[in-house]
């Protein structure tokens, strides 16, 4: 079976998968399923906060979606960014937005911002509730031989951050995890 072969097999599959209890769609990557227990209310209130503030900023016939796969079938990879700015005649959004999830922070940061230039993305913001800070990647390049973001900025909740037509996410409101989501003691 060839690796599209296989891709398509998955995809399939997770057609036809029921998430138990708690846990989100698979995601595809690698030739297997990924799943993530279902994010905690403040990742929620996050992911609607930043929505509502990009919605009225994208041209029209642009829109932004939570939770909408964006796959690359030569990758063979399948992720569901919490957030995409896309326009109804691009197979690929114009923008990423992930929330960090308190368990599966390298997801988002390594594999994820590998994933996401390579399926051609060509912008990606991050927001990390745990320390309260954002990383916005753009302009993919081929400096190392496959594709990468060129340019990376990373500053604290509280600044706004522009993203790629000039949209601009007002990060000082938005909530970070308690000790609880982060599946922490309290102190």
């Amino acid at each position: 079976m060839t690796e599209r072969a296989f891709f398509h097999r998955l995809c399939e599959l997770r057609e036809r998968f029921t998430p138990p209890p708690g846990f989100t769609y698979p995601e595809i990557g690698d030739g297997m399923f990924v799943m993530t227990k279902s994010p905690c209310r403040r990742h929620q209130v996050t992911v609607a906060d930043v929505r509502d503030q990009l919605a009225p900023q994208v041209p029209d016939g642009a829109g932004v979606f939570e939770a909408a796969d964006t796959g690359s079938e030569v990758l063979g990879k399948l992720r569901v960014p919490d957030l995409v700015v896309t326009t109804g005649e691009a197979a690929t959004p114009l923008l990423a937005v992930e929330i960090v999830s308190p368990a599966n922070p390298g997801t988002d940061y390594d594999v994820k911002s590998r994933d996401c230039p390579a399926m051609g993305i060509p912008h990606y913001l991050i927001l990390d509730p745990r320390d309260g800070t954002w990383t916005y990647q753009w302009q993919v390049g081929r400096r190392r031989g496959s594709p990468e973001y060129e340019n990376r900025l990373h500053l604290p909740y509280g600044n706004t951050v522009t993203v790629a037509g000039g949209w601009q996410v007002k990060t000082g409101g938005l909530p970070l995890y308690s000790r609880a989501d982060m599946m922490l003691a309290p102190e």
